[in-house]
Order: structure tokens, then sequence, then C-alpha cells
């Protein structure tokens, strides 16, 4: 059965204060990492392992976890603020 496959970039389109703020890291070490839990099941199990290769595999010097209210809530102002304020590299994923 032949069908159509659709393929969507997850990337913002480009504008000018999108491209203000994007950074790359030259690399991660010294760097606060930060995660945000999307509140799906096992998503805590692969963030502690993926800290922990961080922390010893390419020295990120900490790791700040926040969970979300709910999968189908965004974080709040409060841990987003947070975040930026205290991370170099912010990671959200999914679970399951």
């Amino acid at each position: 059965m032949a069908g159509t496959v659709f393929l969507y970039d997850p990337r913002p389109a480009a504008s000018e204060s999108a491209v203000q703020l994007m950074q790359t890291l030259d690399d991660l070490a010294g760097k606060v990492v930060g995660f945000i839990d999307n509140a799906k099941p096992n998503f805590n199990h692969l963030v502690d392992d993926l800290a922990a290769l961080l922390v010893s595999k390419y020295g990120v010097k900490s790791v700040i976890k926040r969970q979300k209210p709910a999968a189908t809530e965004p974080a709040t102002d409060a841990v987003l603020a947070e975040l930026v304020g205290q991370c170099d590299l912010v990671i959200t994923g999914s679970g399951d």
C-alpha cells in the first residue's frame, strides 16, 4: 500500500530573535545541565543514567532535574526561570 509520509522539522522557523537565542557549547566540562522531566513513566530513569554519564565522562559540573506537573502541561514559569538562570544547557524529553 503506497502512501505519503510527512516529515516535520521540529526546529522553530528562523527569525531574528531565534538566531539570537541560539548558542553552542564547545564542550560540557564545568557546565551545568538541566533536565525537564515530562512526567511520563521511565523518563526519570533515563535522566539519572544520562546525568551520571555526563558527569563521569564529559566533566559536567552538576545536573539539575525538574519535573513538569503532567505530561500534558508545560513546565511552570518558575521552573523555566530557575533553569534559565542556572543552566548552560537544558534538555527536555519523553519517556514511556
